[in-house]
């Protein structure tokens, strides 16, 4: 608990270099567009648009008695959430390690920073996100969304998506340091991970005995809570809250755990 006071505190003593570094990644992401922020809205529309003819009218994939656009939205941005934040935060140290040679900083911060900032681009997607919900009641998709009072769950299951993809971002950016191989490894990972999580296709569709081991899948706990609450009007069971709520959390604690015991050796690396 010591550790996690100490993170806290720190935390707060640098919050300005924390939004420092969140302005320069914005500023550097959309230097010289056009549009500008706007592509965090776009971008995932476009995305959305290109797997829904893909896999709705070429491959012929759809979940019955759901709004497969929504559906697909639904998995998409969050899936892109976690990909995004914690590749960012892996590379994170690494390509800050000028400025890690040069004065004290905790490293912890430069993770915690790229979280926050596909953090902030995550809020801008929920706008086309929310406009195809409400579309979806004047014909957008063959069956409507549900608009209810369960919605109030979605910042709970938004935030342990934040904290569990926090823990792993600090868990691989600290192996980067010490085994550069691990920003390709990782893309694999990645990858593998996208197939093996249920973001253009139904679990219903696997047999049985696999769609156990899918539902082990943290991701797939985030995804089909929030689809629960959007698609079917339900409340995910509080079992299912409950364990979203502590693999995050275990998460997070042994990343920043991990991260911290190492953070010190890293100026050899960098």
């Amino acid at each position: 608990m010591t550790a996690i006071k100490n993170i806290w505190g720190n935390f707060k003593k640098y919050k300005f270099l924390m939004m420092q570094l969140i302005s320069r990644d914005f500023k550097v992401k959309y230097k010289r567009s056009v549009l500008g922020v706007l592509w965090s809205i776009l971008q995932p529309v476009l995305m959305m648009t290109v797997m829904a003819i893909v896999f709705s009218q070429m491959f012929r994939f759809k979940v019955e008695g759901t709004n497969y656009l929504v559906y697909l939205m639904t998995g998409l941005i969050m899936f892109n959430y976690f990909s995004e934040a914690s590749s960012n935060a892996m590379t994170s140290v690494v390509y800050n390690f000028t400025l890690i040679n040069k004065v004290y900083i905790p490293k912890y911060i430069f993770p915690i920073a790229k979280c926050l900032f596909v953090g902030i681009n995550f809020l801008f997607t929920l706008i086309p996100w929310i406009a195809i919900i409400l579309l979806s009641y004047v014909g957008l998709g063959e069956y409507p969304a549900s608009i209810n009072a369960w919605y109030i769950l979605l910042p709970y299951i938004f935030a342990c998506l934040f904290m569990f993809t926090l823990g792993i971002g600090m868990i691989v950016s600290c192996i980067s340091v010490f085994l550069r191989d691990m920003f390709y490894i990782y893309s694999i990972i990645l990858t593998i991970w996208n197939y093996l999580t249920p973001v253009f296709y139904s679990i219903e569709i696997l047999p049985t005995s696999l769609q156990t081991l899918f539902k082990i899948n943290p991701l797939y706990m985030f995804i089909s809570g929030a689809r629960s609450i959007v698609l079917y009007g339900q409340r995910p069971s509080l079992i299912q809250l409950g364990t979203m709520g502590l693999i995050s959390i275990v998460t997070m604690i042994i990343g920043l755990l991990i991260f911290k015991r190492k953070q010190d050796k890293f100026i050899y690396y960098v």
